[in-house]
């Protein structure tokens, strides 16, 4: 990263918790370096200027140089962001080159996310008796 991280958490991804949405945006990742890691992937985040907290996710191990919008990463961050903005419901965007807003609420021990989706594919399993 070009900037250090003010918190680094590991979850099911490392965490690497930023001062400021221009930092998130000026990320440069190192794929090769990124390949080595013993989690999933490397989430960065910071707050947002117009929403709670904003995030990039990058996983070339598995073939993700940067995803658009990753589900998975904010359920890992809006438990951290809800503690420290002291929230249950919390706006994100995810500052990939498409992007996309998420809207986070924690109910319990779940997060329940919501946003705008593309349908990318149906499919239909039939498993043999």
């Amino acid at each position: 990263l070009a900037c250090l991280p003010t918190e680094v958490l590991a979850a099911n991804d490392y965490i690497a918790v930023l001062e400021s949405e221009e930092d998130v945006r000026s990320v440069v990742p190192d794929h090769m370096r990124l390949r080595q890691l013993d989690l999933r992937g490397v989430v960065v985040t910071a707050p947002g200027n117009e929403v709670d907290f904003v995030s990039r996710f990058f996983a070339p191990k598995y073939g993700i140089p940067e995803d658009p919008v990753t589900g998975s990463a904010h359920c890992e961050l809006a438990p951290y962001w809800s503690a420290r903005l002291g929230k249950r419901t919390l706006s994100a965007c995810q500052l990939s080159k498409r992007g996309g807003e998420v809207h986070c609420e924690l109910k319990g021990d779940r997060v329940v996310l919501s946003g705008r989706a593309v349908t990318f594919m149906e499919a239909e399993i039939t498993i043999g008796t």
